[in-house]
């Protein structure tokens, strides 16, 4: 028998898989503006559980899967999209980073993309998402160019 000294420590460690599907649904019940208390009355359990699934720490089963995507509108393997280890669902041409699901999950990223789903104009939205690239890359090309002077400093 092992002390607690010899235990793996990898063993309380969320599974992978389950953190991403908990994520996903912190994601879309944020994207609904839902509370975790609401989700919770919906499927039958306590919000303190809602967290739990969320950080991935407790797995969700199967049929309370079903309940929280009926619960959220959207469809059992909408959870498993960009899922680490897993294989590109039909119909989706890529998966998303798992840093584009949490930058998604934050207030910032659910900000941002409500206000773009608002604007109707297709060369408004062009003009955003170029303009945001624009400024990303001159970002990184200041944190570059700061980085190549210390090199040479």
């Amino acid at each position: 028998m092992k002390n607690a000294q010899e235990r793996d420590p990898s063993a309380k460690d969320p599974n992978p898989i389950d953190k991403h599907v908990g994520s996903r649904v912190r994601m879309r019940r944020l994207m609904l503006r839902m509370t975790q208390g609401k989700l919770a009355d919906a499927v039958g359990v306590t919000f303190q559980q809602v967290q739990k699934y969320e950080k991935g720490s407790n797995r969700i089963g199967a049929s309370r899967l079903q309940q929280i995507s009926e619960t959220l509108g959207v469809p059992p393997s909408f959870f498993f999209q960009g899922a680490p280890g897993g294989t590109p669902l039909a119909g989706f041409a890529e998966d998303s980073a798992p840093y584009e699901t949490e930058y998604l999950s934050t207030a910032e990223g659910l900000a941002l993309n409500r206000a773009f789903a608002r604007i109707r104009d297709p060369k408004v939205r062009r003009r955003v998402v170029s303009l945001v690239e624009a400024m990303a890359d001159e970002d990184g090309d200041a944190g570059r160019g700061s980085q190549a002077k210390r090199a040479a400093g």
